[in-house]
């Protein structure tokens, strides 16, 4: 787990401490459970020293575990579409004619209509 080590060695640095003893005195970890880990005589830290690490350092378990975190589909309507992004989506570069647009959107609201008389 050496790379476990690393990562928090490393989100320590990110966030001010300058080595592992002074990050594991301020959450107060054991030194030796650190070195343990480094040194593959433990497999894995334990759960309540992770969020030790997470509290000291305000990420979370994931984060100090070194797992990416999710995030949650935006929800619908949460995210505003801009022209430019219109474009890029339909044609695949932002350089199209205002017109061209329009004329997309007025279709699109003539084929709505249609399906609504359906």
């Amino acid at each position: 787990m050496e790379d476990l080590y690393k990562h928090i060695e490393s989100l320590g640095k990110e966030h001010g401490y300058k080595n592992m003893t002074v990050l594991c005195k301020a959450a107060g970890v054991p030194r030796s459970t650190m070195s343990e880990l480094n040194n593959g005589r433990s497999k894995d830290l334990s759960k309540p020293n992770a969020q030790k690490f997470a509290d000291i350092l305000g990420v979370t378990l994931d984060e100090v575990y070194g797992e990416e975190t999710k995030k949650a589909p935006t929800q619908e309507g949460e995210r505003k579409v801009s022209d430019d992004d219109i474009k890029f989506a339909l044609w695949g570069t932002r350089e199209i004619d205002d017109d061209v647009l329009d004329r997309v959107r007025q279709f699109a609201k003539f084929a709505q209509e249609n399906e609504k008389n359906k």
